[in-house]
């Protein structure tokens, strides 16, 4: 009869369980037990332990292709010298995710390219690494998403389970004003959320300037009040970083609202 070979059982055993890592490192580690001297627990440790290591990164991973960047940007790739007057210390303590624990929101306001969404995917990114569900999505396709749940009766169900996804982020708050409708059911996803699940919300427009987009300043307030309650408002500065060697200073746009202020 022939001898008992442990690393088939392993391999039988780590396929059963799906989890082939678990095979792969059995049997490269166990001549590195033998050397050194492993006792059994060590070895069992050594190879449980690159498999949750394994895991974690492909389910970090997974959340972070699932979220719907439209790319990926790091908070360490930000150019904090073009937005000397941000904090440093700010972003990173954001980038920890305490606020996510606390259902606490964010937003970043300031004119377009001054590297707001930038922040906003880097803190998202940081986010799924550290276990949480993360959706990224314009405004206006956020709208359209509620617009199309609504018509299909199924809004209230659409708003629960957006509100298990641990942070939402609303990239481009102001850019297009909304119909009333519109602002409605942005209301109804912002307040959805309020004290129960975090957001990102980028604009470039001022608070006062919100009733403008939603064309209700009634609704815009109590969106506010719901957003600000609890949450870090950060004011980026200056002209755009996409157009710093182009000659241009600042888009039309923001040169316009500037004129009207």
């Amino acid at each position: 009869m022939g001898a008992v070979d442990p690393l088939k059982d392993i391999e039988h055993y780590a396929q059963v369980m799906k989890a082939p890592r678990i095979r792969e490192s059995a049997a490269r580690l166990a001549e590195q037990a033998r050397s050194d001297g492993w006792s059994h627990e060590d070895y069992l440790a050594a190879v449980l332990s690159r498999e949750v290591t394994a895991r974690e990164s492909s389910g970090t991973q997974n959340r972070i292709r699932l979220a719907g960047f439209p790319t990926r940007k790091s908070l360490e790739e930000f150019n904090f010298d073009y937005q000397p007057s941000l904090s440093r210390e700010m972003v990173a303590y954001l980038g920890t995710g305490v606020f996510l624990t606390q259902a606490r929101n964010v937003v970043l306001l300031g004119p377009p390219g001054t590297g707001k969404t930038h922040l906003a995917i880097g803190l998202g990114i940081k986010a799924a690494q550290s276990g949480h569900r993360v959706a990224f999505a314009t405004a206006v396709d956020w709208v359209a998403r509620l617009k199309a749940a609504h018509a299909g009766g199924k809004l209230p169900a659409e708003l629960a389970r957006l509100r298990q996804i641990g942070l939402i982020i609303v990239d481009e708050v102001g850019y297009i004003p909304f119909e009333q409708d519109a602002a409605n059911l942005f209301f109804q996803l912002v307040s959805s959320r309020y004290e129960h699940a975090s957001l990102i919300l980028t604009s470039n427009l001022p608070f006062v300037r919100w009733g403008d987009v939603f064309g209700d300043q009634a609704v815009a307030a109590a969106m506010i009040d719901r957003i600000v309650h609890h949450a870090e408002v950060l004011t980026l500065k200056g002209a755009s970083y996409r157009l710093r060697n182009t000659g241009i200073d600042t888009l039309p746009s923001v040169r316009a609202d500037n004129a009207a202020q």
